[in-house]
């Protein structure tokens, strides 16, 4: 966690808590976030037809009560995926004890999971550390660090982001945490992302908020392509900052939506650096599309190929990778149009090699962010999206996640 993390970045009204209750190997595994007072919940879920059961049962919950949700509670080490009957069973059990254990409704309560796809998730396991769980439940900086670490499975890091506003008279603010390093591409919300505010918010309000916000920022990332089965990102309003309510189009929702997209932005960057085994972020940015939509299909291309990913890997400026990508990605281009820039330098030209000093790309190419751009000159159409370097590391950590 960062130094620079205080108490007074917390949002006020929200609890953390975290333990270990042996699922994964070592350490926390089974985080719990309360809101002292019912809250405004909007979420967004994976857009993978295989889901796992904590996210069928969250959706219905949502369904039931958005704007009352009181908890979420979270385990690492086992994602409860392609469980079956018994799978469903253990996210109801889940929740219905976190329910009883802090006076609410079961379907106050939001539950979610990461870890191993199709192991039956031992819930006797989450069961027997619930009180202790609730025990420890605490409004303070060392809390909330926990919480973010019990998330984690292949993160070599925690990740969280603040940000604040001013509604009327009064703070407010946000925080929140992610977990993800493998496993990413953008297709919702990409991985677990919880984010709590003591803004007052309506839920319809804030689930346009969110979208706006994913929209740029989770929902362009990508690590490697895969789309997870278990990808939820929560966001709760309790109202707590005594503020007035933020009413949609106004001037008041542009500073929330603001300060959201910050939280947003800076997690869904914290994932991309953390992706597995990666060195590098990578930015790439494609304009003079004949549309938005065609940029974003060129963009994905690009960011999702493993040769174009490699190449940066070995600080290779291998264009004609780029351009290759881009052919594929089944948008409307004329590759004798094409230019590319990498780190700046213009390597491409009219779909061919551009002279370029090869020693100079290359020391440009090893720094910690490398921005790709890629110009089809056909109309005014952007996109931009962030992925990472494909090193060794990714195959050797993927090569060994069950063992």
């Amino acid at each position: 966690m960062s130094p620079k993390f205080s108490a007074a970045l917390l949002p006020k009204g929200f609890q953390f808590s975290a333990t270990a209750c042996g699922l994964k190997k070592s350490g926390i595994d089974l985080g719990l976030l309360i809101s002292e007072i019912p809250a405004s919940a909007a979420c967004v879920f994976t857009t993978n037809l295989v889901k796992a059961a904590p996210v069928l049962l969250s959706q219905m919950h949502l369904r039931r009560t958005s704007s009352g949700m009181k908890a979420i509670v979270v385990n690492s080490g086992n994602a409860n995926c392609s469980t079956g009957v018994a799978g469903i069973a253990a996210a109801k059990r889940t929740a219905v004890d976190i329910a009883k254990a802090i006076g609410c409704r079961e379907e106050q309560a939001l539950v979610c999971s990461t870890g191993v796809i199709g192991v039956p998730l031992p819930v006797k396991r989450i069961q027997d550390a619930i009180p202790a769980l609730v025990r420890q439940l605490d409004a303070t900086s060392d809390s909330f660090k926990k919480f973010t670490c019990a998330i984690m499975t292949t993160d070599t890091f925690p990740k969280w982001a603040a940000a604040n506003c001013t509604i009327g008279s009064k703070k407010i603010r946000l925080l929140g945490c992610a977990k993800g390093a493998g496993m990413i591409h953008p297709n919702m919300a990409t991985m677990l992302s919880f984010i709590v505010t003591d803004a007052a918010v309506s839920p319809v309000v804030l689930r346009r908020a969110l979208r706006t916000a994913v929209a740029g920022t989770f929902n362009a990332i990508t690590v490697d392509g895969d789309t997870s089965t278990n990808d939820t990102l929560a966001l709760l309003a309790n109202g707590a900052s005594g503020a007035r309510r933020i009413r949609q189009g106004s001037a008041d929702y542009l500073r929330f939506c603001g300060a959201l997209e910050s939280v947003c932005q800076s997690l869904a960057l914290q994932i991309v650096a953390d992706g597995e085994g990666a060195n590098r972020i990578v930015e790439i940015e494609v304009k003079g599309a004949v549309s938005d939509r065609e940029a974003d299909r060129v963009a994905r291309a690009i960011g999702n190929s493993p040769l174009v990913k490699t190449a940066i890997a070995g600080g290779d400026p291998n264009w004609g990778r780029i351009l290759a990508a881009a052919g594929r990605a089944g948008a409307q281009l004329d590759p004798n149009l094409i230019e590319i820039r990498m780190c700046g330098m213009l390597v491409c030209r009219n779909g061919c090699a551009y002279p370029f000093n090869e020693r100079a790309a290359h020391r440009k190419l090893l720094a910690k962010q490398i921005p790709i751009l890629v110009d089809l000159k056909l109309g005014q159409g952007r996109a931009r999206i962030w992925t990472c370097d494909f090193t060794a590391d990714y195959v050797r950590i993927n090569a060994s996640y069950r063992s």
